[in-house]
């Protein structure tokens, strides 16, 4: 993983972007570092379980969370951020030229307009799981993971994306929980589902 020092230029590349647009909200500029860099990284538990896959999809990218702290810390992973919105893809294209990171491509469509099939598919903060699985289980490779970042509502939206699961053959076969580095108790959840 690369160090601090890197994520540091990071932070303050992503901050001048921010500035331009809203890609957090002011209220959420002190906790960069623990609620969405730290948050996307929480794949790495992910990584150290499963594999360090080789591709990975980032649908409804926004600020680029998870898909440029994992491009980062993660060299050997060609991330592939997508999100509809052109203005938050410049910001990302503007940062990803700033700290030169080679293995990160942006696409600035709609998911359902890629074709190309990946090794993992991630989200976060995006949709119900329902409605992203929808999204996301057609653009995993067969034996693939989609994992979704989830908060406590986690039982109740694994409830009701059973049906949309059915339909892709899909399973949830983990759930990996971890707290995010603040002073309040704010525990998140990788959904972790398998085709």
């Amino acid at each position: 993983m690369k160090n601090r020092d890197f994520f540091r230029e990071y932070i303050n590349a992503f901050l001048e972007e921010n500035a331009k647009i809203n890609l957090i909200s002011k209220n959420d500029k002190q906790f960069l570092w623990e609620k969405h860099i730290c948050d996307s990284l929480a794949l790495e538990r992910f990584f150290e379980k499963y594999q360090i896959p080789k591709t990975m999809l980032d649908i409804g990218t926004g600020g680029g969370f998870p898909s440029i702290p994992v491009a980062i810390a993660f060299p050997d992973i060609k991330v592939t951020a997508v999100d509809s919105i052109g203005k938050k893809i410049r910001a990302i294209d503007n940062i990803k030229e700033k700290l030169s990171i080679r293995n990160l491509s942006t696409i600035c469509a709609r998911v359902e307009n890629i074709n190309n099939k990946f090794d993992i598919v991630t989200a976060r903060a995006v949709s119900s799981l329902d409605k992203i699985c929808n999204y996301a289980l057609p653009k995993l490779k067969k034996g693939g993971y989609f994992i979704a970042f989830k908060s406590r509502k986690a039982p109740e939206e694994i409830k009701d994306a059973e049906p949309v699961l059915k339909k892709y053959s899909a399973k949830i076969i983990d759930i990996i929980e971890y707290k995010l580095p603040l002073d309040e108790d704010i525990t998140r959840n990788l959904i972790i589902i398998q085709i």
